[in-house]
């Protein structure tokens, strides 16, 4: 939400309460699911909802500010840039650890896929600032010299 956003304290508050959406959305399916039958029901009870949501919403908060940072162009903004697939990678592969024990293969197949893409993305990311940060000082020698 922040990236999106030109001034940092609307990246802050929108990104504050996107993620406090999202996870009172996520746990009140995931309560509906369980109720259904056959998912795991811990941290889906009301106290916990009210918990994660306003824990996220104090997350979202700094969230939003490196977001809203990650739009300085160039070298400068490339490590807010990294943050959601360096993150993305780190949180699969700890998940990778505990849930490769079990029998799921589309689980593993996920997780492999998810931190594949996020290593993909991140050489994406640098590869693209690199280049333009090369062409941009190519031109700028290329026109000290003429006049």
């Amino acid at each position: 939400m922040g990236y999106y956003r030109r001034s940092k304290i609307e990246s802050v508050v929108l990104a504050s309460l996107g993620l406090a959406i999202g996870v009172v959305a996520y746990y009140l399916t995931k309560e509906i699911l369980t109720s259904l039958g056959g998912l795991d029901s811990s941290g889906a009870n009301s106290s916990g909802i009210a918990l994660w949501g306003v824990l996220a919403f104090f997350l979202g908060a700094p969230l939003g500010l490196l977001g809203n940072l990650a739009q300085a162009p160039g070298i400068g903004g490339l490590f807010f840039r990294l943050l959601v697939p360096l993150v993305a990678f780190y949180e699969t592969s700890m998940r990778l650890e505990t849930e490769a024990r079990g029998p799921s293969q589309v689980v593993l197949g996920t997780w492999t896929t998810v931190r594949f893409t996020a290593v993909a993305v991140a050489i994406a990311m640098v590869s693209h600032t690199v280049w333009g940060w090369w062409r941009s000082r190519r031109i700028r020698s290329a026109g000290v010299g003429v006049g």
